[in-house]
């Protein structure tokens, strides 16, 4: 008998079926390196197969980078043409490939493709955070936090930390709302998230990650404090991890790297803080930022031309829409959606 022998291929099941609505010969190309979960990989292939959809493996070894700065280590060009030729690809790299030169031909390329970041992915979390999650419930709680914030032009952020950032929204840059599902042409991500880019150039104030930063840190022991101006990191302070991920950034010699590409409500009911990013940024009740490389399609019209991609956690958020209270250190306050949070979370 093996670890969650019985619970991982209903949690497949969910997957293929329920999120991305797999069809009768569809062909899914399921991504993994040295460094993904195996069980996970072929139990999604076998749900793949079982719906008599067409299965393809690619194993990859991990990357020394992520998104470009995989790409010296990728075979680039063959997985290329395999992305281009698909109708799903999932990707369970440890080391992402999104924003990968590969990642970038495909969407170019294949307008048909559906794609889902499930990077890193192990039994324990596919069975929390996709098996065991009331997707209509969170898809209907998710709307209404993306409607409110789509709505809203100044946004006020603090955390116990120590974050204290406002900035404005640009009515123009999409919102990204993952509540699950994957059944239609594009970009897709476990549930749990909603992420929009802000007008970069109101971005001001302190930005404390206390969760996590991937890369290159992960799970953290101390907060790590950048000071924003205009959108950019100007300053960063903290023990050894805050002097360790400033190296990090300036390694690339890119100004890009310290620029904010976007943010993220974390709010997937089943998730822990584990220093697996994908998890840790879907935390109830955080937010999530990232730094360097953004789409031209999430923030037009000329995205963040950047070689890399890091992600850092502010957990326990306070935030605030045009001066209404929407969470209190990570608790749903608003009275239009404490019903639907609290059903979520008990």
């Amino acid at each position: 008998m093996k670890l969650y022998d019985y619970e991982l291929p209903h949690a497949a099941r969910i997957l293929i079926e329920d999120m991305f609505k797999a069809k009768e010969g569809e062909t899914f190309i399921i991504t993994a390196d040295t460094e993904s979960n195996e069980n996970v990989v072929n139990a999604t292939a076998q749900a793949v197969y079982a719906v008599g959809g067409k299965p393809m493996v690619i194993w990859l070894a991990a990357p020394n980078g992520v998104g470009k700065a995989a790409d010296p280590d990728l075979p680039v060009d063959a997985l290329s043409e395999a992305l281009r030729n698909a109708d799903a690809w999932i990707e369970f790299n440890n080391k992402w490939l999104l924003y990968s030169t590969p990642f970038e031909r495909a969407f170019k390329d294949n307008d048909r493709l559906r794609y889902m970041n499930l990077v890193g992915m192990n039994e324990d979390m596919m069975i929390r955070l996709i098996g065991s999650v009331n997707t209509n419930l969170l898809k209907e709680f998710m709307i209404k936090v993306r409607d409110m914030t789509m709505a809203t032009k100044k946004i006020k952020i603090t955390t116990p930390a120590g974050t204290d950032l406002e900035f404005e929204n640009n009515p123009s840059h999409p919102f990204s709302c993952d509540y699950g599902k994957a059944d239609e042409p594009g970009i897709h991500y476990l549930s749990g998230q909603i992420g929009w880019c802000p007008e970069f150039e109101t971005i001001n104030g302190k930005l404390v990650f206390d969760g996590a930063i991937d890369p290159p840190l992960r799970m953290l022991r101390e907060p790590v404090a950048l000071h924003i101006e205009k959108g950019r990191v100007i300053d960063i302070e903290g023990g050894r991890e805050a002097v360790e991920f400033k190296n990090w950034l300036e390694s690339f010699n890119d100004p890009n790297m310290f620029r904010l590409a976007h943010i993220c409500y974390g709010f997937n009911p089943g998730a822990k803080l584990t220093g697996n990013i994908v998890e840790d940024e879907r935390i109830w009740g955080c937010t999530e930022w990232g730094l360097g490389y953004q789409s031209k399609e999430d923030a037009p019209p000329e995205g963040i031309p950047a070689v890399s991609h890091t992600d850092g956690i502010c957990l326990n958020t306070s935030m605030w829409l045009d001066g209404v209270q929407l969470l209190d250190k990570g608790v749903v306050v608003h009275e239009d959606l404490k019903d639907l949070a609290d059903k979520l979370t008990k």
